[in-house]
């Protein structure tokens, strides 16, 4: 869609949101497969079903409840998109992503994106959680291919440091204190909707990627390009093609990321209140 039409419509979203959640939070998570309940932690919870929100597109896959739900984790403010929609779905990336631009039309600053992937590197167990540094856009594609507005953001991003380097660190403290053993690394976006075969894995791991995946980098790509702040985790469902030899099935996924659910929430909690905390700070 054009840029223009393209503000016109997040603006319209974004009116529609607030007529239900007046003051929305300034931090936002993308919950990815298997991971809704992680809206189920939140108390005073406000739920906008993505149906009422105009110009929002509709989740097709298991796994994905779409809602927006708005209330607080240890009284810290979040909003929570529970449910995220994938260019393999058949939607454009501009309809993908088009909940980034909302949330920068709500006044989000920062953007926790989550999502479930498939493990390359060795050291990377089912149960794993990543902490993404960079990506590999593989999809064929970028989200930000065609005409640009310049008030949305800059023809040319750079995304020297797409995942925020403070926000990486904080995430890192908040896993020492959980006691929990959270990795770094970098992320491999294919289109999908097939998982990927075992000569392709083989040349991503020669490429340096670490997981891979159908989603998270078109949203950080245009959050950047926004202005918000990014920090992704990544769960390790599964190990990829051919590094195990099993079988891959979406039912298997989902059922990981719930198993994972209460320690990535935790570990989110836990950012969520740390950022709380400094703003609190900072506008005191």
């Amino acid at each position: 869609m054009p840029p223009i039409e393209l503000d016109e419509r997040a603006s319209e979203a974004a009116l529609a949101i607030q007529a239900t959640i007046p003051k929305p939070p300034k931090v936002a998570v993308v919950l990815g497969s298997g991971l809704g309940a992680l809206a189920n932690r939140l108390a005073d919870r406000t739920i906008v079903p993505y149906a009422k929100i105009p110009h929002f597109p509709r989740p097709t896959v298991e796994g994905h409840e779409g809602n927006l739900v708005s209330g607080t984790v240890a009284g810290a403010p979040l909003l929570v998109f529970q449910g995220r929609f994938h260019y393999y779905e058949g939607y454009g990336l501009d309809e993908v992503t088009f909940p980034i631009r909302v949330m920068k039309r709500l006044g989000v600053r920062t953007l926790i994106l989550t999502a479930a992937t498939g493990g390359i590197d060795l050291s990377l167990p089912a149960g794993t959680i990543v902490c993404l540094k960079d990506h590999l856009n593989l999809i064929g594609s970028n989200p930000l291919r065609g005409p640009n507005d310049e008030r949305v953001g800059k023809r040319f991003p750079d995304m020297t440091e797409v995942y925020s380097h403070r926000l990486r660190d904080l995430a890192f403290e908040e896993a020492d204190k959980l006691g929990l053993n959270l990795a770094s690394g970098v992320y491999a976006c294919l289109p999908g909707p097939s998982y990927e075969t075992p000569a392709e894995i083989r040349m991503l791991r020669i490429l340096g990627a670490d997981v891979v995946g159908m989603s998270t980098v078109p949203e950080a790509i245009v959050a950047r390009h926004a202005g918000l702040d990014v920090l992704a985790l990544a769960l390790v469902t599964n190990a990829a093609a051919g590094v195990s030899g099993e079988i891959i099935s979406h039912a298997d996924v989902v059922e990981a990321g719930l198993k994972a659910t209460p320690l990535i929430g935790a570990l989110i909690e836990g950012v969520v209140q740390r950022l709380d905390a400094e703003d609190r700070q900072g506008t005191a």
